[in-house]
């Protein structure tokens, strides 16, 4: 069962739970997400002019690591593709880029040949050309997986399993000398508010510090989960295309024990 706990409207994160599942199962989802979930990025440039104070190689570099909106139903990986890694509309695009000092040159000016695959965030900067320096360049981005470079990873995935205040002990004879271990945000009237450690995620900042003061414990049976993407693709896209990687790995090893 999945139910999600949080949506982070600034970072995109979202947060959830997975109940009567194993850190077995949690690991591989992350891995697939990581590994196998396709993105678009930039994967070859050829420099037209370059006046600029960066060396070819660094704008190529800079280039490679802008997140691309990817439309996974509109492209190929190209091991997949009918063209066989050749090259074609559909497993690689073109973007374009021109521009001329004094300026400060954003992925957003970056001109893609398909409105759906552009720059997931404008305002990432490459270079700052002074007055007569030029930039003009022809991009191809392609489809790939984090497994074969960590510019095509879709985010972040990581998870934990849950933690539950299991005690709090106001009255401990320690509480003063152990106090300026915790984080401040959680003593309320010089007193310990649970509710400001659930809501601020405190739990790993008061694990262990004293047991018989605050005891934080972990339900073995519950997963939570987070996803942060980079903007190539939604959580709910990351998610589902690695359920689906995952299964295809599955169908997989039983065909092969077959």
């Amino acid at each position: 069962m999945i139910e999600t706990l949080k949506k982070d409207k600034k970072t995109g994160r979202v947060t959830f739970q997975i109940k009567n599942t194993t850190s077995i199962i949690a690991n591989t989802l992350r891995r697939q997400i990581v590994e196998a979930v396709p993105t678009m990025a930039i994967d070859e440039v050829e420099l037209i002019k370059n006046s600029s104070s960066l060396y070819d190689e660094m704008v190529a570099h800079r280039l490679g690591l802008i997140p691309i909106k990817t439309d996974l139903k509109s492209y190929n990986l190209p091991q997949e593709c009918t063209c066989k890694g050749e090259g074609c509309a559909k497993c690689t695009l073109k973007l374009t880029l021109k521009a001329k000092g004094p300026c400060t040159v954003y992925s957003q000016d970056l001109k893609s040949q398909d409105p759906k695959s552009k720059p997931a965030i404008e305002k990432i900067p490459i270079v700052k050309l002074l007055k007569g320096q030029e930039l003009e360049l022809i991009a191809t981005a392609r489809l790939g997986t984090g497994k074969e470079h960590t510019k095509h990873t879709p985010g972040l995935a990581w998870y934990e399993y849950k933690p539950k205040i299991e005690q709090i002990n106001d009255k401990h004879p320690d509480l003063e000398k152990y106090r300026e271990k915790y984080p401040p945000q959680i003593f309320k009237d010089g007193k310990i508010d649970k509710k400001k450690i659930e809501e601020e995620n405190l739990y790993e900042a008061c694990e262990g510090v004293n047991n018989n003061i605050i005891k934080i414990t972990r339900d073995n049976a519950t997963i939570i989960f987070n996803i942060e993407p980079w903007g190539q693709l939604t959580p709910a896209e990351i998610l589902s295309t690695a359920a689906e990687k995952f299964k295809e790995k599955l169908q997989e090893f039983i065909e092969k024990i077959k």
